[in-house]
């Protein structure tokens, strides 16, 4: 069976058990501070579990496409060694908010895959909850009996805590859960050893392939349990595993999943996947990794050096260094699988299609990037060998080379072992697990349970129509971080305040008690469909009535921005062409980010263009035209754009300033005239065809002419305010280069006779012509006197500091005889000695440069130049 067809019956199975069939949710998640990707089936219905949202459809079935690669769920280094680990997978999934319990699921789960999918009933073995002492927890009693009816007793396993009782989290909806296991070992092997005693040991063809979670508990910050006020299911099954079981392969690399992939990366690479071990490891790394990498890009995450942007290029980085290390490639080649990828996963998920120009140059431009990372780690671990007394390596150097350069840890282990060198492991974890621990203590948060006051989850927003009313609050909590201190999350019945989302910054301002009292407002953001606003301290009485203003004038600049970013996106389609998509946003009260798909750097002209589109609609004080709550299909006929990776619900809101139409949930102007006026500060790369603009409106546009006028006339003072300063400014740069070529023939000069005295001062030290002077040369005219005296005098072995401007520099020349004779290099050599400057640098072999802030560590960088020749 196809694995389309294995997809389309499992939906087509639940649709006729009544349940709603929803698209995938994006994997990427933009709005959700708890968590940076989908790592679960359950992550787009949290707040259905946690009773903050009103549920549509009682009964749900989907496929959500998931990433795990970091936090609780983190399968990274498993993924390619085993055949059953993935970063991004599918997970098939029915739900039921309050609806059906244990005995549907497990009726269901067991109909589907027997019945339906003809899985041989003798090779599945169940899991049940054994309960939990210090939870208070029994047995899953209610479970065993259901699951008894289908399968023998001696297939049903007591599972415990950590394989069968789920949470969301520290804190959050959990319970319960019975895992469905398959062993799909020859006849043979199952003869040797019962399937039952492998289950949940790692076993590569006895594996989990369905997991039923019975939602029926609240964990609260002390660790204790309370009942949910409805009991929900939660089943999550791997679509791959579940692939490899019907397609009767014991790998699910081995289905038609990832085989169209591994059949491009041979071909590609000229390696045959399937004769070793080490090969095949490289590809399946490579094919997995790619699919995680293009779904996460399409979703709208580029690769960065944060958050989970650096997630992603990780994923890549490690994709690259096994094609670098297994199948000999230097040069970019997984950027080729993306059309492989889009034609087999495509029809499916669209956005893969959509996207697929973007992801191609993303994947190839990083590619570039990390090969040239490479080429460079190899050249600093050659130096880190060559400075190595003995055959171990410092594992503080190998971490250096790892944290800062980014070369990978197991690539440094195999070049050592390749010249019978080992790495000191034990330094290097030490390095790594100091910080671990820095990353923790950052990140840390301690978050204690709500206080209800009011039991109301259905928090309106008003803050379209209105920046100030009277709310009470309905719960609120403490929550600590090393980063922030101590805050309290206070949540209202009603809200002004605007939550961050859609690039755009949350509202601040202040709550009003009867008494005058205020509680400042530092930030408002969203968290499972509750607004949740920041305050550094609680009110005195919480359950009173408050006055909840928001800062209006912050308020109206971000409205403005934002309302230009949508103007700015209609005029870059129309300057450039429409295949430009918006790729992010940042929407604050000072300025804006615009991130859109492009293949070029903007041109003068065109960025003129575009700011004079913008401007020419703002003069034109468009009415802002503001649809709320209207159906999705409603609002893409009347031509709103839906940006990829983007969750819409049914119905929605969309904004219109004349002919830009999009869907959108941020506050806007009235009227265009309102911005006042729109100017680009910059535009740049931020990835392979991707652009940045930043750009401000009203107020900042005022300040930044003000500004701009105000250095105008002091540069009009300095040039003793001439009738025309730019013929002045001309004048200038002309007697520049004029004074300038005239020092040039000057520091020829003093070089020319300098060489004749520093002939003179050569010190021959065991057969090296050795010389090391600070002189007062530019670093060109250096250069040149460094390759005259090495053209005039054999084995020569110059070091010359010099300092310019507060700052310092060393110039390393190396005859080339000697690079081989007596193992010198140049660039490792001011390497070292740049740290006495402290800074650094590098080069060739036979001749290098370094810089750096301290010129009182020149003498001794010269003083130190004769222990690589003693």
């Amino acid at each position: 069976m196809k694995s389309q067809q294995v997809r389309q019956q499992f939906l087509d199975f639940f649709a006729s058990k009544k349940h709603t069939i929803v698209p995938s949710s994006p994997m990427v998640l933009k709005n959700d501070p708890t968590l940076m990707f989908t790592n679960a089936g359950m992550v787009p219905f949290k707040e259905f579990f946690l009773g903050q949202k009103t549920v549509k459809d009682k009964r749900i079935a989907d496929t959500q496409k998931c990433l795990r690669v970091s936090g609780k769920h983190n399968d990274l280094e498993e993924v390619g060694k085993d055949t059953y680990h993935h970063t991004m997978f599918e997970m098939l999934g029915n739900w039921s908010f309050g609806d059906y319990f244990k005995k549907e699921a497990i009726d269901w789960a067991w109909e589907l895959l027997v019945d339906v999918l003809k899985i041989d009933k003798d090779c599945l073995y169940v899991t049940v909850f054994e309960g939990a002492k210090e939870d208070e927890l029994a047995y899953d009693q209610e479970a065993y009996d259901y699951w008894k009816k289908h399968i023998s007793e001696d297939r049903i396993i007591n599972g415990n805590k950590k394989d069968n009782f789920w949470e969301m989290g520290a804190q959050g909806p959990c319970g319960p859960c019975s895992e469905i296991h398959v062993d799909i070992r020859s006849d043979e092997d199952k003869a040797k050893i019962s399937g039952k005693s492998l289950v949940n040991m790692d076993h590569p063809q006895v594996v989990e392939i369905w997991n039923l979670v019975f939602m029926e508990f609240n964990r609260k910050a002390d660790g204790s349990l309370e009942k949910l006020p409805a009991q929900h299911v939660d089943t999550g099954m791997g679509f791959e595993r579940l692939c490899m079981v019907l397609q009767n392969k014991q790998s699910n690399y081995d289905t038609d999943v990832f085989t169209p992939l591994i059949r491009e990366v041979e071909a590609i690479t000229n390696n045959d996947y399937g004769k070793d071990e080490e090969i095949d490891i490289a590809i399946r790394v490579i094919a997995d990794h790619v699919r995680a990498v293009a779904f996460a890009v399409a979703d709208g995450q580029l690769p960065s050096n944060t958050g989970a942007g650096y997630v992603i290029r990780r994923i890549l980085r490690r994709a690259i260094r096994y094609g670098f290390t297994f199948l000999n490639k230097k040069e970019p080649f997984i950027y080729k699988l993306v059309s492989t990828l889009s034609k087999q996963m495509g029809d499916y998920f669209p956005e893969i299609k959509a996207q697929n120009q973007l992801i191609t140059n993303v994947i190839k431009e990083e590619e570039h990037s990390f090969l040239r990372t490479l080429e460079q780690g190899l050249i600093l671990l050659d130096g880190i060998i060559k400075s190595t007394n003995g055959t171990k390596v410092s594992g503080k150097k190998a971490f250096e080379l790892y944290d800062t350069y980014g070369f990978p840890i197991d690539l440094t282990s195999l070049i050592l072992s390749e010249k019978g060198m080992t790495l000191n492991e034990d330094e290097f974890t030490a390095e790594l697990e100091k910080q671990k621990n820095r990353s923790r203590a950052a990140a840390t948060v301690e978050t204690d349970d709500w206080v209800v006051l009011i039991d109301d989850n259905e928090e309106e927003f008003v803050g379209y129509d209105i920046l100030e009313t009277n709310v009470k609050i309905t719960r609120y909590r403490k929550v600590s971080s090393k980063k922030h201190g101590d805050l309290y999350q206070l949540v209202f019945n009603l809200t002004p305040f605007y939550p961050e989302g859609g690039g755009q910054v949350g509202d601040k301002g202040y709550l009003e008690a009867s008494n005058g009292n205020v509680i400042y407002i530092v930030d408002t953001k969203k968290e499972n469909n509750l607004i949740i606003h920041f305050a550094k301290s609680l009110p005195k009485d919480p359950s009173q009535t408050f006055k909840a203003v928001v800062d209006q004038k912050q308020r109206y600049r971000t409205a403005c921005n934002h309302s230009a970013t949508h103007l700015l996106h209609q005029a870059l389609r129309e300057v450039l062409g429409t295949h430009v998509e918006q790729k992010g946003s940042a929407v604050h009260s000072k300025n804006l980010r615009f991130d859109f798909s492009h293949y070029a750097k903007l041109t003068a002209d065109e960025l003129q263009a575009v700011e004079d589109f913008v401007n020419a609609r703002i003069e034109s004080k468009i009415p802002l035209n503001e649809f709320r709550n209207i159906p999705i299909e409603v609002a893409l006929k009347k031509g709103a754009m839906a940006l990829f990776g983007e969750k819409y619900g049914d119905t929605v809101r969309a904004i219109q300033f004349g002919n830009s139409v999009e869907l959108c949930g941020g506050t806007h102007v009235q009227n265009t005239g309102d911005i006042w006026h729109f100017k680009i500060i910059s535009e740049s790369a931020i990835a392979a065809g991707i652009r940045r603009i930043e750009a401000i409106t009203n107020d900042a546009v005022k300040g930044y002419y003000s500004e701009n006028n105000k250095i105008y006339n002091n540069i009009k003072e300095l040039l003793k305010n001439p009738q025309n300063p730019q013929k002045a400014i001309t004048d200038l740069q002309e007697e520049n280069i004029i004074l300038k070529k005239q020092l040039e023939i000057l520091l020829k000069d003093k070089a020319k006779s300098l060489k004749g005295e520093l002939i003179h001062e050569v010190e021959n030290i065991n057969g090296i012509n050795y010389l090391a002077k600070k002189l007062d040369l530019d670093q060109n005219s250096i250069k040149d006197l460094a390759f005259d005296l090495g053209n005039k005098i054999e084995n020569l072995f110059l070091l010359i500091g010099t300092e310019k401007e507060g700052k310092a520099f060393l110039t390393c020349f190396i005859s080339k005889n000697l690079i081989e004779e007596k193992q010198l290099n140049a660039g490792q050599i001011v390497r070292e000695l740049g740290k006495l400057i402290q800074g650094g640098g590098g080069g060739q072999p036979f001749f290098a440069t370094a810089g750096g802030k301290n010129p009182k560590g020149i003498e001794e960088a010269l003083e130190n130049g004769k222990r690589y020749i003693v």
